[in-house]
C-alpha cells in the first residue's frame, strides 16, 4: 500500500515508514504544496495512493466523491511526528485489511 501524506503531516513520515509503506510520498514532494483537496484527490487516484490526513475534509470527500482513493484520517489532536508514525505502525494490520477491502473507502485512526 502506497500512502500520500497531506500537508498537515510531516514529510519525514515518508522515510520513517518506508519499511512498511514503500513508495509513499508527501504532497510537498509530489508538487502539491498548497494544492486544493480536489487536486490532491485526483493525484492520489491516478497514482494508486491512499490519502493520509489529519484534516476532516478528506473524510467528507470520501463520502462525496467515493473511492478511489481511499482515505486514512488520523483523529489525534496536537501530537508529534513520532506519535503519528506509531499510530500507523501499530495499526498496520488494520490498514492492510482496509487496503484489501474492495468496499471500504475510509479508515479513522486515533
Amino acid at each position: 500500500m502506497k500512502l500520500l501524506f497531506d500537508e498537515n503531516l510531516s514529510p519525514r513520515l515518508v522515510a520513517g515508514l518506508s519499511d512498511v509503506f514503500p513508495e509513499s510520498v508527501h504532497v510537498r514532494d509530489a508538487g502539491l504544496s498548497r494544492a486544493t483537496d480536489a487536486a490532491i484527490w485526483d493525484y492520489a487516484r491516478s497514482h494508486g495512493l491512499t490519502i493520509v490526513s489529519k484534516d476532516s475534509d478528506f473524510h467528507q470527500a470520501s463520502f462525496l466523491w467515493g473511492s478511489p482513493p481511499k482515505v486514512i484520517w488520523i483523529r489525534r489532536g496536537n501530537c508529534t511526528t513520532a506519535d503519528i508514525e506509531e499510530i500507523l505502525r501499530s495499526s498496520l494490520s488494520r490498514i492492510l485489511a482496509f487496503g484489501a477491502d474492495q468496499v471500504a473507502a475510509f479508515l479513522a485512526l486515533s
